[in-house]
């Protein structure tokens, strides 16, 4: 009996099955995004329950910057709004709230919050983005481009909403909308008396031991900082006065794993059930199409459901997500703005199809020095060519300067918006002109 009895347990432990980890495949690209340029580091953790599989590569800056690792700080951009709508759900457990409250109820009674039809903006409107408030406020213009929400009011924001009409049905259909999770995080504020850095760290990352997930960064997590970048160009963090709700928290790749884990484990802690809550379908539009408070869906190819969510800033991309019904889930962070969701999907899902990096084209340095100069589209607005160490920079009148990319010897993509230019030579082989590609239209600048 002995004899049988240790077999069974020998049987047991060897038919463990171990965490899933991350694929040589996947690695590879991660590699080659790193090397050709796409991104400056990237960390991706693969979690299984408790177990977790992490894989690092690249580094924290493109100049006297170390090796990226777990405990890196990045800015995670729009995941901040599932934290928005997880402390949204957790007023509603405690019964303080109702997501069919209208909004008008939390704020001061001389902001008109704009109505369609006698219906109001409710919580719920804010937290699925069905509110039918714009991405942005028409009031929005940022005296610094390279941190846009730093200077934005809340007295800006309420002028906003005295001012705007709605220009279709409440909960009609949804649009994504930063101004929305901005307005329901100072709802929050307003509604508990504690700033959303402190309502974020008192139930969230205090209770799940996220020392490093904050808004504003300690002097230790500034020595972490990967460095954000546009290309090969160097931007800094982002600094939030009142919409920071909708995408200022910075954190590591282990405190997300952590965040992510606390979504698929029940703990018992009392934030769980509100995170439970905010994965459940809260709105349904047209073509199949639904959200939770905050986070989206997607169908695997056998018909489960990933929960996800991204985000974005002027440095860093970020994506985070699991399969509803297990405690699969993923977490990919890079100090580039060079978008990695399709890691975090194939992660998640095999059967997806993942962005094969390609080498960059290589143009020759004295053709590059011939591209340099000011270019009109007309009178009031010029395109100016730069180029420094080996890359070139286009900088139009009253933005920011960005990278271009070369696809051919004379023509550049951008990776912040979807457009290209092409530099056209005359009679004589000189650079005469560029053409900017957006949009389906080809307009041309001169040379000054």
């Amino acid at each position: 009996m002995k004899k049988l009895a240790f077999l069974f347990a020998l049987f047991i432990s060897t038919s463990i099955v171990y965490a899933q980890q991350i694929s040589n495949e996947i690695k590879d690209n991660i590699k080659k995004r790193v090397d050709y340029g796409d991104n400056v580091g990237i960390v991706v953790a693969l979690v299984d329950g408790e177990k977790v599989d992490y894989f690092y590569y690249g580094k924290t800056a493109l100049e006297n910057g170390t090796p990226v690792n777990g405990n890196s700080v990045f800015e995670i951009g729009s995941i901040s709004k599932v934290f928005t709508t997880i402390i949204l759900a957790d007023e509603v457990e405690k019964g303080t709230m109702k997501l069919s409250d209208p909004i008008s109820k939390y704020l001061p009674k001389d902001v008109k919050v704009p109505t369609r039809n006698e219906k109001e903006i409710t919580l719920k409107d804010l937290a699925t983005h069905t509110s039918a408030l714009p991405r942005m406020p028409s009031n929005f213009a940022p005296k610094n481009p390279l941190n846009p929400f730093a200077d934005y009011s809340v007295e800006q924001l309420y002028a906003f909403l005295n001012s705007y009409t709605l220009t279709r049905d409440i909960g009609a259909r949804y649009e994504y909308s930063n101004l929305a999770m901005g307005l329901l995080g100072h709802i929050l504020e307003l509604h508990t008396g504690k700033s959303y850095e402190e309502l974020i760290i008192e139930r969230i990352a205090t209770p799940y031991k996220m020392s490093e997930t904050k808004m504003e960064m300690t002097d230790k997590m500034k020595a972490q900082l990967a460095k954000g970048h546009s290309g090969s160009l160097h931007m800094p963090t982002w600094d939030f006065m009142t919409l920071g709700s909708a995408g200022g928290i910075k954190s590591t790749l282990n405190d997300m794993v952590k965040f992510i884990q606390a979504n698929m484990i029940n703990d018992h802690k009392s934030i769980h059930k509100a995170m439970v809550a905010s994965h459940q379908t809260a709105y349904k539009g047209d073509n199949d199409f639904s959200i939770g408070l905050g986070w989206h869906y997607l169908k695997r190819g056998d018909g489960k459901k990933i929960i996800w969510h991204n985000g974005q800033t002027g440095g860093y991309t970020a994506f985070t997500g699991f399969v509803e019904g297990t405690t699969k889930g993923v977490v990919v962070l890079t100090n580039s703005i060079e978008a990695v969701n399709d890691i975090g999907f194939k992660l998640l899902d095999e059967s997806r199809k993942i962005r094969i990096p390609t080498k960059p084209f290589e143009v020759d340095n004295a053709v590059l020095e011939s591209y340099v100069g000011k270019y009109e589209l007309v009178p009031t607005f010029q395109i100016n060519i730069t180029k420094n160490k080996g890359q070139l920079f286009l900088q139009a009148t009253g933005q920011s300067k960005f990278q271009v990319f070369p696809s051919s010897e004379n023509t550049f993509y951008l990776k912040v918006v979807k457009a290209s230019i092409t530099f056209n030579k005359d009679e004589n082989g000189k650079i005469k002109s560029l053409t900017l590609h957006q949009g389906g239209q080809d307009r041309e600048a001169k040379r000054l």
